[in-house]
């Protein structure tokens, strides 16, 4: 073989390997993001940094004029107006501090992603097919960013919290990356063992299954952005009945699923089961060749599952709810993954 022809194999195939775990480690990165998102939500750090500065927001206050700028700026808010009037600005700082981690975090993701990028492609070491996959999920990277100042920016005029609609479009478009580089991770990695292999497609049983659980992550951010945790604090009843019966209704019934708190918690509840279902088929359609996905699917929906309840039973504490939403991440990836083999047993 000519050297010409070695360098256009190469080219072809470049390093699948290396790029699927770069992968995976930003997947890592992700999946703390959600962790940290979900702090921040729950400390109710979100609307402490009025502002959005991509490049100049990495840095701190430095000194004291610094933090009474951020206080002053904070105070002007509605969220300081009507709940936070007269906080300390120890008080402020504690929440400041999780807001900052968070847009941070999401600086540190988008270098941590463009960067290797580059070089990979640079060296010529993507492999053919998957620059416009990757573009894409750099792409939605960059538009998570803006998703997430559309979502803080809609607590910074005329009400003293986020519009729980964009919190989910946030939380789900997180998730949606996380999955997105979780199945590429995996195209590539079968393509290093075969270099014939062709990226797994989706199957009608991944898409429905991947749609349920989408819904299920969208209630579950329309109870946090809602507050609709703390309603009823039991399970499996509402209080003492199946769906409390002197709940107040909007006049438009499909408002009620997404603006009701009692509704979307009712809702939320029990499409938990639904979900559980269909990830227990997909647990099944991938036990017989692939053991350690299925136990890793029923793994994660399970414990998953579990927290749900200890979520509400205890008040929405806080590591509770932290590990009920990063949980939810994981099963994400279990998803992914298992939608990924059954899309690769169609191809074969």
């Amino acid at each position: 073989m000519t050297s010409t022809a070695l360098s256009s194999e190469t080219a072809s195939i470049g390093r699948p390997r290396a790029i699927a775990w770069w992968l995976l480690g930003v997947a890592g990165l992700v999946f703390v993001m959600v962790v940290v998102g979900g702090i921040t939500r729950l400390t109710e750090s979100g609307l402490s940094m009025v502002r959005w500065e991509p490049i100049s927001g990495i840095i701190p206050p430095l000194n004291a004029e610094e933090w009474q700028a951020e206080l002053d700026a904070y105070r002007a808010t509605p969220e300081y107006q009507q709940v936070n009037r007269g906080m300390s600005m120890a008080e402020f700082q504690a929440i400041f501090f999780w807001e900052y981690v968070h847009r941070v975090l999401g600086r540190l993701i988008g270098l941590a992603f463009a960067l290797p990028l580059a070089w990979f492609w640079i060296k010529q070491a993507i492999p053919s097919g998957y620059k416009l996959r990757l573009t894409a999920l750099l792409a939605l990277g960059g538009l998570q960013g803006a998703i997430g100042w559309w979502m803080v920016a809609s607590g910074l005029i005329d009400r003293p919290d986020v519009s729980h609609v964009r919190l989910a479009v946030h939380l789900m478009t997180a998730l949606f990356i996380l999955g997105g580089l979780v199945w590429t991770a995996l195209d590539l990695f079968a393509l290093d063992k075969d270099r014939s292999a062709r990226p797994a497609r989706m199957t009608v049983y991944g898409f429905v299954v991947i749609i349920i659980l989408t819904i299920q992550i969208m209630w579950g951010a329309f109870v946090a952005g809602l507050g609709a945790g703390y309603a009823f604090p039991t399970w499996p009843l509402m209080g003492n009945e199946f769906f409390p019966a002197n709940t107040p209704m909007l006049e438009s019934a499909w408002r009620n699923l997404v603006d009701n708190p009692i509704v979307v918690q009712f809702a939320h509840r029990w499409w938990a089961v639904v979900t559980v279902i269909a990830l227990v088929w997909l647990a099944r359609k991938v036990r017989q060749d692939h053991r350690m996905a299925s136990v890793a699917i029923h793994s994660a929906f399970g414990t998953q599952f579990l927290l749900g309840i200890a979520t509400l039973l205890t008040g929405m504490n806080i590591i509770v709810a932290t590990s009920h939403q990063a949980v939810g991440a994981l099963v994400v990836i279990t998803t992914a993954w298992g939608a990924h083999i059954i899309g690769r047993q169609q191809k074969a």
